[in-house]
């Protein structure tokens, strides 16, 4: 009896995407692939679009998008269905879960006359808890990664057919995507890969199982050449139909046709590169050791179902950013469920979908949290739809509780035009700083994390593993897209927020002030040493925030250094500048400027607002007796790397303020959100 090949690809670009980007990947890839697949009817396969792409590609591409209705209608396609944004359906709330699969399921259904019964589980993160919004929405089962299994118990010889779960008595199918398939398509050549299909066949199973990124087939490294130019998707096309030995199918018709191998509960993973992923270094790196010892040895195929690294959830302890989006996310959520139906518009759902996209909570082989402009579509999209919950039921003023369950209050000061949130800890710093009327976070900054492979800093660069027969995948190259040191690696020993204090000793010392104390009414702290005190005081005014210090005791000669690191979404790009009291314009964001005396500087920002343009106001109000602090302003850059290699990648602008020696008097700066139609 012939191989059942399940072939399914699933197409996704991130919120907030630029669209640039969505455009060349539709040239080499999306619309390549379509058109290709087109020529041949009999090849039936599976696909998934995340919503917003499809949105995108429905309105840019149409042409394209007419071309895959037609062969939906003819029964080559069937579609896959997911959260409508590709949130990580665990990390979500159940209502959510069911509200973004539902708009996902009506989409496809509204352009392409079909409701899916099957989905894709976006980075194919599995808890069993994501089983009954699936089950409330129509779907029958999904497709996750023979490693699943292989971490249940299950004999990787059975893993060639469908099996099922069950969550409360809700039942769902799932079938094992084979990783074998995942390392051989596109990379392998197509010969290759039909002849091992065959041999599958002749081994008598039943189907092999794919469904993997269809940006391998074009947008990753070297593969718009290979998968077009030298013709290997048709090669496999044409291969695989030719073949006696293989036949096609959809997941949808092998559904219906076949029973299931037997009932099995899957354990809490994905697949087998993200365990390492979500590991803080120190540790990944003891996994790697262990993964490749194992290999060295021989028995990694054997022991790799017992030797599992992290969850994708570890991705909130790894990094306090994504963890803190998360749970302004979580909270956002709850305000809007809180609202009577009657209230809630399309519009706030959507914005609230938008900001459950998963990219830029995590980080991998790819940028995800390590692109700004990804985080900021989250803060864009979650921020206008708080703006509309608090028109309608305004929050306090004032607010202290822990926000992100890290074991330190926050102190949440309110206006009608801002929110600050400060970290109650020894730093005293800004964990957020928002315009509800920009809808932008310029606290969305990011640290310099440790990370495994900053180990690769200095390896040199290679396009494939030497003698590898095809291309190399992603996971296999080092390349450099920028010149990076060790040092640009380091991590940071503190967090990236605004009000990051130093204490400069005569002597040339740099004495961390990172010992403050709430003292006195809110948004005021202290710190404290022998014979001396600085005081720390939070405030908004409407449109503006003001921190002001103030120095008591003569003890402790020096100088106060303050930190600001404001995230402006221009980064080193042409639209963000920097302008002095008098009007000149020293340079762009991407520099370094140094003021012998601040008093006003204006961050201007022609991508900051998306209905009026906006700008981030610096001002020092004179101190009789004190002389203005000095500025130096620069970049603040991240090493990360990226399908295409190590990158860096510009987080904020790093304000570093010297103030002189202080009086007595309360030193202010203030920050002013400048908002003009």
């Amino acid at each position: 009896m012939p191989l059942t090949l399940l072939f399914g690809v699933h197409a996704h670009q991130p919120v907030g995407n630029f669209p640039a980007v969505i455009d060349t990947a539709h040239a080499r890839c999306y619309g390549m692939f379509l058109r290709v697949m087109e020529r041949y009817p009999e090849f039936r396969f599976s696909v998934h679009f995340s919503g917003w792409l499809l949105d995108y590609l429905l309105t840019h591409f149409p042409a394209d998008m007419t071309r895959l209705a037609a062969m939906t209608r003819r029964g080559q396609v069937e579609w896959f269905g997911s959260g409508d944004c590709e949130p990580v359906l665990a990390a979500i709330p159940q209502r959510d879960r069911v509200t973004q699969i539902t708009t996902l399921t009506e989409k496809i259904e509204r352009h392409f006359g079909v409701r899916p019964t099957g989905a894709w589980l976006t980075e194919r993160v599995w808890e069993s808890s994501v089983v009954p919004a699936l089950s409330a929405t129509g779907i029958r089962y999904v497709a996750v990664d023979d490693y699943h299994f292989l971490c249940a118990g299950v004999d990787g010889e059975k893993l060639d057919s469908f099996y099922t779960t069950e969550e409360d008595g809700l039942r769902l199918d799932l079938f094992p995507i084979a990783e074998a398939a995942r390392y051989r398509l596109p990379f392998s050549p197509a010969a290759d890969a039909v002849g091992w299909l065959e041999e599958l066949a002749r081994q008598g199973r039943r189907a092999a199982i794919y469904f993997d990124d269809i940006e391998k087939f074009g947008i990753w490294p070297e593969t718009y050449d290979w998968v077009y130019v030298k013709g290997w998707l048709t090669q496999f096309v044409e291969g695989v139909l030719a073949s006696p030995l293989i036949r096609t199918a959809t997941f949808a018709d092998y559904h219906a046709r076949e029973k299931t191998r037997g009932i099995v509960y899957l354990p809490t993973t994905s697949y087998i590169e993200m365990n390492e992923w979500t590991l803080p270094a120190p540790r990944a790196a003891e996994y790697r050791t262990l993964l490749d010892a194992e290999k060295a040895a021989g028995r990694f195929e054997t022991d790799k179902p017992f030797l599992r690294g992290g969850i994708w959830r570890n991705f909130m302890s790894r990094y306090p950013e994504a963890n803190w989006m998360h749970k302004r996310m979580l909270e956002v959520s709850q305000r809007l469920a809180r609202l009577p139906a009657a209230r809630r518009t399309p519009q706030m759902q959507e914005n609230l979908h938008r900001a459950q996209a998963n990219d830029a909570y995590w980080h991998g082989l790819f940028g995800g949290l390590y692109l700004p402009h990804l985080r900021r579509a989250v803060w864009h999209n979650l921020l206008t739809l708080e703006a509309a919950l608090e028109r309608l039921h305004p929050s306090p003023a004032l607010e202290c509780r822990d926000l992100d369950d890290d074991g330190h209050d926050e102190l949440l000061l309110r206006s009608q035009a801002l929110l600050a949130i400060i970290r109650v800890d020894g730093d005293a710093a800004l964990a957020e700083f928002s315009s509800l009327a920009l809808a932008h976070n310029f606290g969305d900054t990011l640290r310099q994390h440790a990370e495994i492979y900053h180990a690769k800093v200095g390896a040199g660069e290679t396009a494939a593993l030497a003698g590898k027969n095809g291309i190399a995948s992603a996971h296999e190259r080092i390349a450099f897209l920028h010149p990076i040191t060790a040092a640009d690696a380091e991590p940071d020993r503190r967090p990236r927020g605004s009000g990051l204090d130093n204490w400069l000793t005569t002597d040339g010392a740099r004495l961390a002030l990172d010992a403050y104390r709430p003292d006195g009414p809110p948004g005021h702290f202290v710190a404290r040493g022998e014979g001396w005190r600085v005081e720390k005081c939070y405030a908004l005014h409407d449109d503006v925030l003001e921190i002001a210090y103030r120095f008591i005791g003569a003890e402790c000669p020096g100088r106060l250094e303050t930190q600001l690191n404001l995230a402006l979404p221009s980064c080193d790009g042409y639209g963000g500048r920097y302008v002095l009291a008098d009007g000149r314009i020293p340079c762009g964001f991407g520099q370094v400027l140094e003021l012998p005396a601040l008093t006003q500087l204006t961050l201007e920002d022609s991508e900051l607002g998306a209905t009026s343009n906006g700008a981030l106001r610096l001002s020092v109000p004179p101190v009789a007796g004190s002389a203005a602090p000095t500025l130096v302003a620069r970049p603040h850059h991240t090493v990360s790397q990226s399908e295409a290699g190590f990158e860096k990648v510009m987080q904020a602008i790093c304000l570093t303020l010297t103030w002189p020696a202080m009086t007595g008097d309360w030193h202010r700066l203030m920050l002013k959100v400048v908002t003009a139609s």
